[in-house]
């Protein structure tokens, strides 16, 4: 599985707007409609939020992987959001987040939702990565960055 096969560049945010944790699921759970318009929005937002409850997705060095489950859908859906100022978003070392890939997947769909969620932390886990993303302005930018460097992991 490769990020960019389940990442449609239309659900990239080169430079997100939000300035809290909710905002943030808000403005990716968009982009996402962007690319699966039949999901519920306000119901997704509240799984994201349900989620966070848990404990967060902030997996720290300016990362978080929101994630969850809903019905209705019928494959794993991803977007992608970064913000340059960074969102305090409760992460484990207590730093701003940066980057963030929000996974969405098919409630009975706990192997793939796995695989992903472990994949995109793995590609996250490269300092080289992270710059690069850090620094690109664009979507397309973005995209490509992750097309490029996707094949390594």
């Amino acid at each position: 599985m490769k990020i960019a096969d389940i990442l449609p560049k239309e659900a990239i945010i080169a430079e997100l707007e939000a300035k809290t944790k909710r905002e943030v699921l808000e403005e990716l759970t968009e982009a996402l409609l962007r690319h699966k318009p039949q999901l519920d929005r306000h119901r997704l937002v509240e799984v994201l939020l349900e989620r966070e409850k848990l404990g967060s997705t902030g997996i720290g060095e300016g990362i978080a992987i929101p994630h969850g489950k809903i019905d209705n859908l019928d494959q794993l859906v991803v977007s992608f959001g970064r913000s340059t100022r960074g969102i305090d978003f409760e992460s484990m070392d207590g730093k701003p987040a940066h980057l963030f890939f929000l996974l969405v997947a098919p409630e009975n769909c706990a192997g793939t939702h796995l695989r992903a969620l472990a994949r995109i932390a793995r590609f996250l886990k490269s300092a080289t990565v992270r710059r690069r993303l850090g620094l690109a302005a664009t979507q397309e930018e973005i995209f490509s960055i992750i097309q490029q460097e996707d094949d390594d992991f």
